[in-house]
């Protein structure tokens, strides 16, 4: 037989660690940890005191052991030991601070007998105040250092009214509700309170009254709720599923729901990754939601702790933390721009000035509000290359390193998965919105790979998204707006495949110059053949998968928590651009016009609007960003307008330098439109002829015959009489 547990002992022990645990301070003196935290909750100065198993291990081993394998318990004897320990600790009479203190107050005066006069006879003795309804603070139990997260797919029966730790990402945060967890009635007819604890998240009302006179009289008395004598907590039910990387082969992510209460609310959101210290508990059921369920059981977590991590790594994020004088100086004494860049996906060869702007996008402009308008300062980015160039790595790179994010490919995606969509709760069963991913990578990155292989429908829904920043929403009876401040960085590939140079831009890139419009920059990166380039990205490439490392260079990368830091304390500034560079800038705004009118009447180039002036700024004030400092330079347009330009001559053809637009490419398009539905092959007589109608040389048709056969789009038989079509 196991052996009875003595709680007057224990509960005896617990307050002798309350009172006399102590700790060394900053100056080195011993204070009381745990003594100075009761003085408060005495004075309602705080409302939670939360008790780290460290000390307690420190205290008793045995003791915290104990705790952690009954925590539920253990909490209800610390809070009787603590309110046992108030009235040593009260220095002064607490002010009362909501309608519930009034009502404490005046029942306990009804109840006491005053200058010894009789108590009010009206009031039934054995209906007292309960403990759950004086008691003004929460006990929460913080798990031993030396523990380790558990999986969420590991949490299983033996870990049942245990303390646990787990780690995942948030999924889904519901609204902050009222819990109720005492119910105060009062009788109609005979006017005594009755009292009701309330412990799960469901409860049946009491209706008839247990005063005596009405159990005497058997008047049957109707009870009534009354909300300010009632106390009520602060519930919110959080959805977190397990890491990606945590899922086995073949297997779907699992999800476990926490409850938070009190002061645990609201202190994550969905898209951060948590550290989640709790009861696993089983949820109980009543009524029809018992007999619905049968014998299986619903599960929850009780939480205690809720802690921010970092995406790849095990300690807390480092929101507060900023970079001392001593680190930020060590950081940019050097070239740290190009040292910046060239730490974002080390084991990637070459792409400097995509690295450049992949910095640029995690460091973000400034957002402008003139007269109510919002101009966004999110940066977006779109790489759009041939295959295998590492767009999927760089985004995976920037996916890790960006403390919020979000990773998604196009043709896994729908609307709905980007925007939100309608669920409804199971806890209330009011019908909510559930974000998609571009709402749970707000205030950081979306990242959305084959962006080319997405449907025209779900494509539109990011145009809201990347210019205006918000998601409107009408659907089931829900009209509203959820805010999606993030940057967009997509990857795509180029028409047919691969980018031909010989084409216009428009017909490369095929995406609606809507969505173009709004991409800060857009870079081609093409897979050119080049001897001496080719035998550097080899070795480098061949040194990688051997060592698993990247080569020794001049600059050395920094590592992602540094980054992180970094990055952080550069988003506090907010630059702004000085009176004296609106001309530089104008000038060049006017000038980059021209060259575009130009360029588009030869069918060359993209089309330049008001939102390239905006990409400058939003680059420039990234730059300064970059430099922490409060005013933008002369050099931080230069760069920018360097990278546009570079973004628009990585299109360009390197033995003309511009985008080539030929006859034979008009000559391809008349053949497309003469080709009729489903038919698979064409006489030659025929092309000649009604292209030599048009107005185009033989030798023209001839080139672009041939050129168009060397790109796989049609084949001619050996006489070149026939073309057949490729699919």
């Amino acid at each position: 037989m196991s052996k009875k547990t003595d709680y007057a002992a224990v509960k005896q022990k617990l307050k002798e660690f309350l009172a006399d645990f102590q700790v060394l301070d900053e100056q080195g003196r011993k204070e009381f940890k745990y003594a100075s935290q009761i003085t408060n909750i005495a004075h309602r100065e705080q409302e939670s005191l939360s008790i780290d198993l460290d000390d307690v291990a420190e205290f008793d081993a045995d003791l915290a052991q104990e705790i952690r394998g009954n925590t539920r318990r253990y909490v209800l004897l610390m809070q009787e030991a603590i309110e046992e320990l108030i009235p040593n600790y009260k220095e002064r009479e607490a002010i009362p601070k909501d309608a519930l203190d009034i009502y404490i107050k005046h029942s306990l005066m009804i109840t006491q007998t005053v200058r010894g006069e009789e108590p009010d006879l009206t009031r039934a003795n054995n209906n007292k105040i309960p403990p759950q309804l004086t008691r003004r603070f929460d006990v929460t139990f913080n798990s031993l250092s030396s523990e380790k997260a558990i999986a969420i797919r590991d949490i299983k029966a033996e870990y049942v009214g245990k303390l646990i730790t787990m780690k995942g990402i948030v999924t889904r945060v519901n609204e902050v509700k009222p819990l109720m967890q005492v119910a105060t009635y009062t009788c109609d007819q005979c006017g005594v309170e009755t009292y009701q604890i309330v412990s799960g998240t469901s409860f049946m009302p009491q209706q008839q009254c247990n005063g005596e006179d009405c159990r005497v009289n058997r008047s049957g008395g109707r009870l009534s709720l009354i909300t300010r004598g009632s106390k009520f907590t602060k519930f919110q039910e959080v959805k977190i599923q397990e890491h990606s990387d945590a899922v086995p082969t073949g297997g779907i992510p699992r999800h476990v729901s926490v409850y938070c209460m009190g002061d645990l609310t609201r202190q994550c959101t969905p898209g951060d990754h948590v550290s989640v210290t709790g009861i696993y508990l089983p949820l109980k059921k009543e009524g029809f939601m018992a007999m619905q369920s049968g014998l299986v059981s619903e599960t929850f977590i009780d939480a205690h702790k809720i802690v921010k991590l970092n995406k790849t790594e095990s300690d807390a994020a480092l929101d507060e933390e900023e970079l001392s004088e001593e680190e930020i100086k060590a950081l940019t004494e050097d070239d740290f721009y190009n040292k910046l860049a060239n730490s974002i996906a080390p084991e990637i060869y070459g792409h400097e000035d995509v690295k450049k702007a992949l910095l640029l996008l995690l460091v973000g402009g400034v957002d402008r509000n003139p007269s109510g308008m919002k101009i966004r300062g999110n940066i977006n980015v779109l790489l759009m290359g041939d295959p295998g160039v590492a767009k999927s790595q760089l985004l995976g790179f920037i996916d890790r390193l960006a403390p919020r994010s979000q990773y998604t490919t196009g043709r896994g995606s729908s609307g709905v998965g980007l925007t939100a969509a309608v669920t409804r709760d199971p806890l209330t069963g009011e019908t909510a919105l559930e974000g998609g991913a571009l709402v749970l990578a707000d205030q950081g990155v979306c990242c959305i790979d084959e962006f080319d292989k997405m449907d025209e429908g779900d494509r539109t829904a990011i145009h809201e998204v990347m210019e205006q920043q918000t998601i409107s929403i009408a659907k089931a009876g829900i009209l509203t707006t959820l805010n999606a401040r993030t940057s967009i960085l997509a990857a795509a590939n180029p028409a047919y495949g691969r980018y031909n140079m010989k084409r216009s831009i428009q017909d490369n890139i095929n995406l609606p110059a809507a969505l173009l419009s709004r991409f800060d920059l857009i870079w081609l990166i093409a897979d050119k053949s080049d001897r001496m380039n080719d035998l550097r990205l080899a070795k480098h490439i061949a040194y990688v998968h051997q060592n698993s490392t990247t080569p020794e260079t001049d600059i050395n990368p920094l590592d992602m928590k540094t980054m992180r830091r970094y990055i952080a304390q550069c988003k506090k500034k907010m630059p702004i651009i000085p009176k004296e560079l609106t001309e530089y800038i104008t000038e060049n705004y006017v000038l980059l016009r021209e060259e575009s009118r130009s360029q588009r009447k030869a069918g060359q180039g993209l089309f330049t609007s008001a939102r390239t002036l905006l990409a400058i700024l939003r680059l420039s004030t990234a730059l300064a960003r970059l430099r922490l400092v409060d005013v933008v330079e002369k050099d931080d347009v230069k760069e920018a307008m360097r990278l546009m330009e570079y973004s628009k001559t990585s299109m360009k053809d390197d033995e003309t330098n511009r985008a080539v637009t030929r006859v034979i490419d008009r000559i391809y398009q008349d053949i497309i439109k003469l080709k009729q539905d489903g038919q698979k092959s064409m006489k030659v007589s025929d092309i000649q002829e009604r292209c030599q109608a048009v107005g185009y040389k033989p030798t023209d048709i001839n080139e672009c015959l041939e050129a168009y056969e060397e790109l796989d789009i049609w084949q001619l038989n050996q006489a070149k009489t026939k073309l057949t079509f490729i699919n």
